[in-house]
């Protein structure tokens, strides 16, 4: 499926700031700002936050990995064979060693993904995993993943960064990370110890980055002072801060990502205790406007959880039952007109005022969003207040980045494993009935079934597609945007061989 870019970069302001030197590395220090405000960038642990995914990913390599364009690639399986039955991958390791010196063979490499597996259970990435049933040491170098069934996607999620391989907390490279006071100090590792050919000129090529996790404020501060030389990780919460500035007005790329960005119902209670209540509230918001206050064109807005057009893809012959978007045949007005008679009926029924309680994360880009939102229920009947806390809220906003092309993705983040309290479990049941089992083939008209259910339910009203933005220095090698907003620190630590 490909996604439409929804914004015309203005073009990059050229010359970078003098950066400072390094005294390990004949290239000078970049130092890099991830938009987030957690407290370490630590990669202990499998609940990785985006910048301790980047310093994992940099760290700890898996058996593939994302190149700079989002392409998958190989990392410490040097390749690979996929059968013709599309349920076996076979993986050729190259030459390398863990940490404490031990070669990095098929057998230790089983024993990690297992423990990785274990440790996954219980989360999204766990559900996608279902499909692994057998992981065998063919040789010493070669290992086999057996799937139960065909999942087309299935390098895109080997290469996510939880699947970085590491023996005694420890991971092989391509990276050298090390903790400091100031962030994460990353250094690339010469070819030859990573079990590579030796790279001609690499060290001249190279250069150590720092990694620093700033809130947005900051993080742009630091890019228009000249601090910081990439910003990575913002969000639509926090875009308009990166506008602010002279050079970072230049300097903005945006990523047109995939995943999901709406509002989950935490409180199915009241006004919202019903479906048809639930799609009042969906049916009254304007998504062709919605991003306005944001100057984004082509924003790719939706009424439905799975894309239509990947939903479509993977049925096959089967399109036909593939459903457009939302009310595609009414006018807004309509909509609006038939969602405010079911507020004044439970308003009449109940004697009581219709009203939300949205919680967004901090920033002014949620506060112009919350703006829209609010003014899109009144429309209804149905005011609209900003909750400072998650646990007093009626809805939630969900802003997540797909980590794979496939319906299953979508339809696991509202697994009733993971999401009890607004799940389906009749989706849950139809999801998993789509894969097949020995007896019976795959079937995958039944995930339009299951996404049917999800959306009737109306526990999550889709918005559209996540928004991701960075700031890039002017001449920085190494960046690219990509439908996964997935930047990895290598390519921007290592100039290429032209």
């Amino acid at each position: 499926m490909t996604h439409k870019r929804f914004l015309a970069i203005i073009g990059i302001v050229a010359g970078s700031a003098a950066l400072a030197a390094c005294s390990e590395s004949t290239g000078a220090l970049v130092d890099i700002a991830v938009v987030e405000t957690t407290e370490t960038l630590s990669v202990d642990g499998m609940r990785l936050s985006y910048g301790q995914q980047l310093v994992r990913g940099a760290s700890s390599e898996g058996l593939v990995t994302l190149d700079a364009n989002g392409d998958t690639v190989p990392a410490l399986a040097e390749r690979w064979i996929v059968t013709d039955d599309g349920r076996s991958f076979i993986f050729r390791l190259r030459e390398a060693n863990w940490s404490d010196g031990s070669a990095v063979d098929a057998q230790s490499v089983r024993a990690e993904m297992l423990r990785q597996i274990a440790a996954l259970e219980g989360t999204s990435l766990g559900l996608d995993l279902a499909m692994i049933d057998d992981i065998r040491a063919m040789t010493d170098r070669v290992i086999e993943i057996r799937l139960s069934r065909a999942m087309p996607s299935f390098l895109q999620l080997l290469s996510q960064p939880e699947f970085g391989l590491r023996r005694g907390n420890a991971g092989t490279g391509p990276m050298r990370a090390t903790a400091g006071d100031d962030g994460v100090l990353l250094t690339p590792m010469l070819p030859e110890e990573r079990g590579l050919p030796a790279e001609r000129d690499f060290a001249e090529r190279s250069r150590p980055l720092r990694l620093m996790a700033l809130a947005a404020p900051q993080a742009v501060e630091a890019f228009n002072e000249g601090d910081a030389d990439l910003v990575v990780g913002g969000t639509l919460a926090t875009l308009p801060l990166a506008e602010t500035g002279p050079l970072s007005r230049g300097n903005l790329r945006l990523d047109s990502a995939m995943g999901l960005f709406g509002l989950q119902v935490t409180n199915p209670r009241g006004f919202l205790e019903t479906p048809e209540r639930r799609e009042a509230l969906a049916m009254a918001i304007d998504r062709s406007t919605l991003l306005d206050p944001f100057n984004l064109t082509d924003w790719p807005s939706t009424t439905r959880i799975v894309p239509v057009a990947m939903l479509a893809e993977s049925v096959g012959d089967d399109v036909e039952n593939v459903r457009e978007e939302r009310w595609a045949g009414l006018e807004l007005e309509t909509r609006r007109s038939r969602a405010a008679r079911r507020v004044a009926e439970w308003q009449a029924s109940s004697g009581s005022e219709a009203s939300v309680a949205i919680f967004l994360p901090a920033g002014p880009g949620s506060d112009r969003l919350f703006n829209r939102l609010a003014a899109d229920f009144a429309t209804i009947g149905v005011t609209s207040t900003r909750a400072p806390e998650r646990a007093e809220a009626d809805l939630v906003l969900v802003d997540r980045l797909a980590r794979y092309a496939a319906p299953r993705w979508f339809l696991n983040q509202f697994h009733c494993a993971i999401q009890r309290a607004v799940c389906v479990e009749e989706a849950d049941t139809l999801s998993s009935e789509a894969l097949g089992s020995e007896e019976t083939p795959q079937n995958p008209s039944l995930l339009v079934r299951a996404d049917a259910l999800l959306i009737e339910t109306n526990n999550y009203i889709p918005l559209g597609a996540p928004v991701r933005w960075s700031l890039v220095r002017g001449g920085l090698n190494g960046f690219n945007e990509n439908r996964w907003a997935s930047h990895p620190l290598l390519p921007l630590a290592v100039d290429p061989i032209f």
